[in-house]
């Protein structure tokens, strides 16, 4: 269902407020939310998407290895299935003082479709998925 997401923390990372507040964000938005907690694999992620038939895959990450930890990951949702599946990624995406719009050029270059900062302001977060999804606006 285009209203479904799976949402998840990955690699080995285990910071979970954030990811915690997105789920709630979500749901009261009116999305289905599949939550995958926390230090989560690429093929949970693409597993979960092909069982919830989910629009999108949502990535949440804080500890600044989201480049190497999505590395691969879009050909492998591909591969599975899964080609016009959105994937947004969003949190603490870099380590020191390196430039985000580097980090956010690799990112997308890994082939994920958004990539949001820390402070990303939920409701435009929202409703860019609404309009990528083709669903209305609240």
């Amino acid at each position: 269902m285009k209203n479904t997401v799976v949402t998840g923390v990955i690699g080995g990372d285990c910071h979970v407020m954030g990811h915690y507040v997105l789920d709630l964000y979500l749901e009261r938005a009116g999305f289905k939310v599949v939550d995958l907690g926390v230090m989560v694999s690429q093929q949970e992620f693409i597993d979960a998407a092909k069982e919830s038939d989910a629009g999108a895959i949502l990535i949440s990450s804080l500890y600044g290895h989201a480049p190497l930890d999505c590395e691969g990951l879009r050909e492998k949702c591909v591969e599975a299935g899964l080609k016009g599946i959105l994937i947004y990624i969003g949190g603490n995406l870099k380590v020191g003082e390196q430039d985000w719009g580097s980090i956010e050029k690799g990112l997308k270059k890994l082939g994920i479709d958004r990539v949001y900062a820390p402070d990303v302001n939920l409701a435009d977060a929202v409703k860019d998925l609404k309009k990528d999804l083709g669903l209305p606006a609240s």
